[in-house]
Order: C-alpha cells, then structure tokens, then sequence
C-alpha cells in the first residue's frame, strides 16, 4: 500500500532517460516483503519509467503490463509473489483478465475521507469478484475502521503502516486484526530495529521497510510495435477474425510477435508449457484476450516503434528462410524458420546482445541453436539469407551449394520475399 514518494526511491531513478531510448525502457522498482529470518516472501512493484510518479487506472495498468511481458523474468521477482497498488478504477480494468490470479495481490486503497458508508459497501462487490476470480487482496489499516467492516473478511493481507500510528497502538491494532480477520499481517515502513522487535513480538511474521532493503531497480529494454500495427491487430480481432488471419499478422511484424510470445511465456501467465507458435498463441489467449493484450499494447507503445529498415529487413529474412525451408524441410518446420529469421535482427533492434534478448522468449530448441550457435536445422539457411543481403558472391555459392539449392530457386524464392514485404507497407 506504500505510495512511495519520490524521496523513497533511490536517485537513480528520479528521472527517465531522455530521447528514444526512454521509450524502450521499462524501469520497475520493487522493495522486498521479507519475513522474520529476512527470507523474501514477495515484492511489491512501483513504475519508475517516467518522472511523474501519478497513481492512476492506467498507470496500474502499465505497470502491470510492464512487469509481465519485459521484466516478468528471475531478474524482477523470479517464483516470488508480486504486490500491486491498485485504484478503485483499475480494479475493474480489463488488464487484470491477462494475469494469472495465483501471482498477483491487489493492494486495494481506502476511498477517500469523505466516503460514505454506502460508497464503502458498493465497491464490495467488485472486491468479491476479484477473489472469486482467485486474486488476494491487501488493505492497509485503514480496513480495521468501523465503516470497512464489509471489506475486513475479504482481506488475505493487511498492511500496517509504522509510521501512521503510536508504538502503544501496535498491540491492539494486531489483536484486532487477528480477531476480526484470517489476513496475513504486514508490518510496512519498518525504519528501525525497535520497530521490528515490537511488532515480531506481537506475532507479526511479515515485514516491508528501509531497515529490511530499500526499493531497487530492475530495467527492462522493451520493443514496441508501430501503433498501425497494433491497431490493424486490433482490427482483425474485433472482426473476428480467423486465427489464420491474425497468425499472417503476427508474421510480418517481428516487434508485434516477439511481444506476444515473451508476453503468454511470462511467469503471469501462468501457463504450465511454453508456448513456441504463434498459432498456439493466438488459439490459447482468444480472441477476447488478444484484444485486451492488444489495447494494452497500444496504450503502452510509442509512435514510431523500430526502426523501419531493420523491421523491414527482419520480416523479409523470415519470409526467405519459410520459402527456402519449404524446398526441404517438412511443412510444420516452415513456421520455425520464418521465426529465425525473422528474430535474427532482435540484438540490433533492442540494443542488446542477442543472448540476452532471446533469454526473455520462449523458443524451440533447433530455432535458438541457429540464432545463438550457428548450429542445427536451420542454420544453413540463415547463413544463406544473410549471404543473399551480403552481395558476397562467394559466400552465397557456398551456402547454396550446402543446402543443394540453384541460385535460381534462391534468387527466386528472395524476390519473392522482398515483394512480399513491400507489399505489408502498402496494406
């Protein structure tokens, strides 16, 4: 339930880096809930991509994006749960029906001061249908008041703030808490070792504070899709159309399915087996939750997405590799292969190594061996495409020649490919 003002947040993160590169970098900090013997329970999460710290419905929901499909890997809360501060309009969000319940706690705010009893009682209902849906709620102490009482047997974590009340208060706002509720106690804000030993002495077992760890920072690089992408997705599923239709899609902007695979494979999903297809990923979210994931995407996207000619080139590399696969590998290989292709430029399109960008999507095995090692199925014809942009006559002899193919069938099979990715501007 920590606001965190700007002071509570290391200086590193008072402002987001300028330019282009602040708009591919997702910045998350998160402070550890740690129990008695400081062993790490879960991780609360706060968005630091911009310099506003503004708490709103569509900041929640950002966040939340953000956390799952860029930073949603071992390096932000690995198996941990995470804790999420909500407002009363986020909580009835769409975003939420893209998360698995079991990882998440919604920590739900008081209303205002000037609430009244009737406004507390109309928000139980969508309090119920979030636990109904299998999320855990936390309050912070304001819960333990008279006109909350309705909201009290839906709490799983109460949060008690230490620097909102008397030392002398802490015995009986614990009692009370435990008396009244089946919640798991937290003691927040905890600065000092008196405070701990007060309230692990009253048998709290939960603590989040400065004199545990103070918030730190984990940066994800993030590649956004152009927004004319997302909205022709967006398109597509409101006209329902067939997975066939929006599997095309998904293969002419590498951005746009690179996003989604890293997304549906994150730790939020929850999903028991990596999904490696797009196919397999459309057919798994649905129409209804692929257009949830899109909206989010597109509130979460900058215009310009990346660099056209790198975008353009990826797209053209993977229609070449699914051509040339097509002369000799079954026909279930071919989508592999565009798939190669079209990730071999994802180093130059996040900046990073290619390791490092491939560590956040799942991939089949004989894909990531031709991207990472040069090995496998695939990677003669990745050495091939390359060879074909290369102009390197020699080099394209020698990767036609180990595949058995004419320099006709490639020459062919690449023209075809270039009109097929001038032809995706023109849509």
């Amino acid at each position: 339930m920590s606001s965190t003002p700007e002071q509570d947040i290391p200086e590193a993160s008072a402002e987001a880096p300028e330019g282009t590169e602040a708009d591919n970098l997702a910045i998350i900090a998160r402070q550890a809930i740690v129990d008695a013997n400081r062993a790490v329970y879960g991780y609360e999460l706060f968005d630091r991509s911009t310099a506003s710290h503004s708490h709103t419905a569509a900041s929640d929901a950002v966040l939340l994006f953000n956390a799952l499909s860029y930073a949603g890997t071992e390096a932000l809360v690995g198996k941990k749960i995470v804790f999420i501060n909500c407002t009363h309009d986020s909580l009835a969000g769409g975003h939420l029906e893209l998360i698995h319940p079991d990882k998440v706690v919604l920590e739900v705010p008081p209303l205002d001061d000037s609430a009244t009893a009737e406004e507390i009682e109309a928000r139980v209902a969508t309090l119920e249908a979030l636990r109904a849906r299998g999320f855990r709620l936390a309050f912070n102490q304001h819960v333990l008041k008279r006109n909350y009482v309705s909201w009290l047997p839906l709490a799983a974590f109460i949060k008690l703030d230490m620097q909102a009340f008397k030392p002398e208060l802490a015995g009986p706002l614990v009692k009370f808490a435990a008396t009244h509720s089946q919640a798991k106690l937290i003691a927040e804000k905890v600065e000092t070792p008196e405070q701990f030993q007060l309230m692990a002495d009253l048998g709290v077992k939960l603590f989040q504070g400065y004199w545990f760890a103070r918030p730190s920072l984990v940066k994800a690089t993030t590649i956004r899709p152009s927004q004319a992408t997302i909205i022709q997705l967006i398109n597509l599923v409101r006209k329902q159309a067939s997975t066939t239709e929006i599997e095309e899609l998904l293969k002419k902007d590498p951005t746009l399915s690179f996003n989604l695979l890293r997304f549906i494979n994150s730790s939020g999903f929850g999903l028991s087996c990596e999904v490696t297809s797009f196919r397999h990923a459309v057919m798994i979210l649905g129409l209804k939750k692929l257009f949830r994931w899109a909206a989010l995407l597109m509130t979460t996207s900058r215009a310009g997405g990346a660099p056209p000619a790198v975008g353009t080139t990826a797209v053209v590399r993977g229609r070449l590799m699914e051509l040339l696969a097509a002369e000799l590998l079954p026909p279930e290989e071919c989508d592999n292969a565009f798939v190669v292709g079209v990730f071999s430029l994802l180093d130059v399109m996040l900046g990073v190594p290619l390791e490092k960008a491939l560590e956040s999507v799942a991939l089949p095995q004989p894909v990531t061996d031709a991207l990472l090692h040069g090995t496998g199925v695939f990677a003669p014809f990745l050495d091939l495409t390359r060879a074909c942009e290369s102009g390197d006559e020699v080099a394209f002899a020698k990767a036609a020649d180990a595949l058995h193919l004419s320099n006709r069938q490639v020459n062919w099979a690449h023209l075809q490919a270039l009109t097929w990715a001038e032809s995706l501007g023109e849509e």
